[in-house]
């Protein structure tokens, strides 16, 4: 689902307020999660998942194309872990 289809289904199911007004829940929900994660904080959704921020270390890498090595330095990159309730419907649905 893109950003937009998000606005569009929050409007349909919320017909009192504006598209401009679901656009601006969206950009501040995403935003505040961005921030926290900027802090190196946790952001936890129940039953959907925590976003957090992992550390990885500097490591030797190779480039894919001529094999030589290559030095890859550490870095925060973001990372989610899905709820308990978002694992167990996504199997059901499976099936």
């Amino acid at each position: 689902m893109l950003r937009s289809e998000l606005i569009d289904r929050l409007h349909e199911e919320n017909p009192h307020l504006t598209r401009r007004d679901m656009e601006r829940v969206v950009a501040v929900v995403l935003e505040s999660v961005t921030q926290t994660l900027e802090r190196g904080a946790r952001v936890e959704l129940r039953g959907f998942g925590a976003f957090s921020v992992r550390h990885r270390k500097a490591r030797a890498g190779r480039n894919p194309r001529t094999g030589d090595p290559v030095a890859v330095p550490e870095k925060h990159v973001p990372f989610f872990r899905t709820g308990k309730d978002l694992r167990e419907r996504i199997d059901e649905s499976r099936d």
